[in-house]
């Protein structure tokens, strides 16, 4: 069985689906083609099911010949089963002859199944789609599978000792936690922990590579939406700056620390402390 998704947004949007699809493809014993922005080409590479990515610009004013384009895209493979994330007069045009049987959308006139809101944190949202066509879905329980060759490469990166690894991942930008407040935490948290061993994810690389930095630490500090989900796919301890409690899975080992009133630079200190546990 072949499983088609049109799923416009952004890169951290298409994070939040990759358990949905993962467990479709799992349930149906199907292989997955994903049509989506080009940007997110790494993201649908870290799920084995995904045998294409069909770039797409659903959020840059699609022309007709675009559309016309994809048409023939999604008609060519034998799809039995269409999830829609995207909205709109066209796409449902475009898949009312597509002739794919069984297609899950929230709404449109193409659909032949509706997805019903679902409530939950961020990942277990598109679980509508799923029971729509008897699936299940249980986004708190989805893993990445990382390549052993990506994971060695990031441990070897890490600094040399025996001592737990802390990983920081900022977001970045005037609203983060203060850049001066980053550098001297590890210092700060020496005090209490001699041994402790902590670097701080590079900026650019391939999602790939991050996802593998996130997996080898033991605890993992961010402000970045996208090393968030990484890190909770990964199924690792994760302190998330700046994330409201139900972006997240109610876990142990997982904490959002909300902004406060005065956004992230104003976030004491001691209480990122706190939430690590010192």
């Amino acid at each position: 069985m072949r499983v088609l998704a049109l799923s416009p947004g952004s890169v951290q949007q298409q994070l939040q689906r990759l358990p949905a699809l993962a467990a479709v493809a799992e349930q149906l014993g199907s292989t997955l083609q994903v049509a989506a922005p080009a940007g997110s080409r790494e993201v649908w590479r870290l799920l084995p099911a995904v045998e294409k990515l069909i770039p797409f610009p659903f959020d840059a004013a699609p022309t007709l010949a675009d559309w016309a384009n994809l048409l023939g895209s999604v008609r060519e493979p034998d799809f039995q089963v269409c999830l829609n994330f995207a909205e709109g007069r066209q796409v449902n045009l475009m898949l009312s002859m597509s002739h794919i049987p069984t297609r899950i959308a929230s709404s449109g006139f193409a659909s032949t199944a509706i997805a019903r809101p679902a409530e939950g944190w961020t990942a277990q949202q598109p679980q509508g789609f799923l029971t729509a066509i008897g699936l299940s879905l249980d986004a708190n329980s989805f893993r990445l599978t990382l390549p052993a060759t990506a994971l060695n490469k990031a441990r070897a990166q890490q600094p040399p000792g025996d001592g737990p690894m802390l990983l920081l991942a900022p977001g970045g930008g005037s609203h983060d936690w203060p850049a001066e407040r980053w550098h001297s935490l590890p210092d700060t948290i020496r005090i209490r922990l001699a041994n402790l061993r902590c670097s701080a994810l590079p900026p650019g690389g391939s999602l790939l590579s991050r996802a593998a930095s996130i997996a080898s630490a033991d605890v993992v500090l961010s402000s970045c939406p996208i090393s968030q989900l990484l890190a909770v796919y990964g199924g690792v301890p994760l302190v998330a700056l700046g994330a409201d409690p139900q972006q997240l899975p109610a876990r142990e080992g997982l904490k959002a620390l909300p902004a406060p009133t005065g956004g992230l630079p104003s976030l004491d200190p001691q209480d990122v402390l706190s939430a690590l546990g010192f």
